[in-house]
């Protein structure tokens, strides 16, 4: 405000008082001259005092404007009234200079005006889980903080492959209308990926179970396994040929396939399902897998995601395996199993690989990937926000690799504790007891040589998730049998169970 005051002083002096063309001036004009001038110079004296106390990154400006001011006002003594002009653009630069200045300085002051609001955001958060952010003794949210968690958006990837699958899919429903191959139905989202969590940060795998349905005139009839026995070796799915005269009668689009001479059907009908993709009269994996790889190629083409990532086709005896990669050469690795729902529940017979050597082409074990998914799904509705138990899953899995423990071993023991512990002690503030705790119940799992399977048995599982009534009811199944049978083993185990405690301490230290 006192440079803007001293430099409309300055130019009144300039309008008001112009000096006069030629040196003959009378004695009573000069004098009145040197009053003013007298008059000014107290006058800007007065105005550089009220500029002195300024804060320093505003003085120099406002010095150079006075300084520019004081010269100008020299010159008066010395230049003709038509400097007056040139006067004025100089000091309307001077003003445009200063106006610019303040206007950054009041945009830093929002910026950190805005970076501090940034900061009582996270803090009330903090305070809103019952936090104290300036307590150093929050060890769990320290390092928590600590370690590097994985980047990746698993959520939005999960949603582009789900579109992606469901797109091709669609093209698969309308290329095989009027055919005898089984019926595909919308894929569903299981393992890691889907579930919130990924043990693999650079080589995520999203995998899709792709369930079957009969074709029509075809029946499927599920042959499980021994009883009490996890992704059994003997489950198979037969194939049953049904009676369709009626159909056949009212309908006309089909010739019954029980009813119907063969060469009549040779002639006039495609080829039945236990003629194409069956080994005898059961649904074989592998020709199931090949028939679905050979349909993607051409289906590819036609799905709208074509024009943005190249499709690759890797080898797989069982499943189908794609490789997508986009124009930015980020690459996304999907795979889709096929499985037969058990009646109306979320346990399937699948074509996921089993740990055996050897798994006969008619074997589709019995999953359990679709109810833990929905387990998982379920977690997400009722834990706090920002809950941490998908990030001790992820960082116990990180630690697990080189050790005989298994990725499903330890999500079946965080499944167990998540509903024996209450949900609101899964904060980040809670971190390290929860971290604790999983230690301490895989420590009596060992000690017991038993960790039972999350789904056998057990009274616990939320409602929503519909098991087949003698899962419910069976004994629970041992994951650690093994242990039990094998001494060496055992001791191995506990022996990996130090290990796991000293790995666990080095990354809560280091971070990594």
């Amino acid at each position: 405000m006192a440079a803007t005051k001293f430099l409309t002083l300055l130019v009144q002096s300039i309008v008001q008082h112009p000096q006069m063309v030629g040196d003959d001036l009378d004695e009573a004009t000069r004098e009145r001259m040197q009053q003013r001038a007298v008059q000014l110079s107290q006058e800007m004296t007065r105005l550089l005092q009220e500029l002195e106390p300024r804060p320093q990154e505003q003085r120099p400006q406002e010095q150079s404007v006075v300084a520019w001011g004081a010269l100008l006002f020299a010159a008066l003594q010395q230049w003709q009234f038509w400097a007056v002009a040139g006067v004025l653009v100089l000091l309307f630069r001077l003003c445009w200079r200063l106006r610019k200045r303040s206007q950054e300085v009041d945009s830093s002051g929002e910026e950190d005006s805005s970076s501090s609001n940034t900061e009582e955001e996270e803090q009330e958060e903090e305070e809103s889980e019952g936090e104290d952010p300036d307590d150093e003794r929050d060890l769990g949210r320290i390092f928590a903080k600590r370690i590097q968690w994985s980047v990746e958006n698993l959520a939005s990837r999960s949603q582009v492959v789900e579109e992606l699958v469901g797109d091709l899919l669609r093209v698969f429903k309308m290329l095989l209308s009027d055919s005898f191959f089984p019926v595909l139905k919308p894929a569903i989202g299981v393992g890691s990926a889907f579930e919130g969590w990924s043990p693999h940060e650079d080589d995520v795998v999203y995998c899709l179970l792709v369930p079957l349905k009969p074709p029509h005139g075809h029946t499927f009839h599920l042959e499980l396994g021994t009883a009490g026995k996890i992704q059994v070796k003997d489950s198979c799915v037969r194939v049953v040929l049904e009676c369709t005269c009626t159909r056949e009668q009212l309908v006309g689009d089909m010739l019954c396939f029980v009813h119907n001479p063969e060469e009549e059907l040779r002639r006039n009908q495609d080829p039945s399902l236990l003629d194409t993709l069956c080994t005898g009269s059961y649904l074989d994996v592998e020709k199931t897998a090949l028939w679905f790889q050979n349909f993607v190629k051409p289906a590819w083409v036609v799905v709208p995601q074509s024009c943005h990532y190249n499709m690759e086709v890797l080898p797989s005896s069982r499943s189908c395996k794609l490789q997508l990669t986009n124009a930015s050469r980020r690459t996304l690795f999907v795979e889709m199993m096929f499985g037969v729902q058990q009646g109306d529940s979320d346990i399937f017979l699948s074509s996921e690989n089993t740990e055996a050597i050897f798994t006969p082409s008619t074997t589709w074990p019995e999953s359990y990937a679709v109810a833990e998914v929905k387990f998982f799904r379920h977690m997400a509705r009722h834990v706090p926000d920002n809950s941490f138990h998908l990030k001790c899953l992820q960082l116990y899995t990180r630690i697990l690799v080189g050790t005989g423990f298994s990725t499903y071993a330890l999500k079946t023991a965080v499944m167990h504790l998540l509903t024996s512990t209450p949900l609101s002690g899964w904060r980040r503030r809670d971190f390290l007891l929860r971290l604790e705790d999983i230690l301490r119940y895989l420590r009596c799992c060992l000690e017991e040589k038993r960790l039972n399977h999350f789904f056998f048995g057990n009274e616990n599982v939320p409602e929503e998730i519909i098991l087949p009534p003698a899962l419910q009811t069976s004994e629970p199944f041992n994951l650690f049998q093994h242990l039990a049978q094998d001494p060496a083993a055992h001791a191995q185990a506990l022996r990996e169970f130090d290990e796991l405690q000293d790995r666990l301490t080095r990354l809560l230290i280091y971070g990594r």
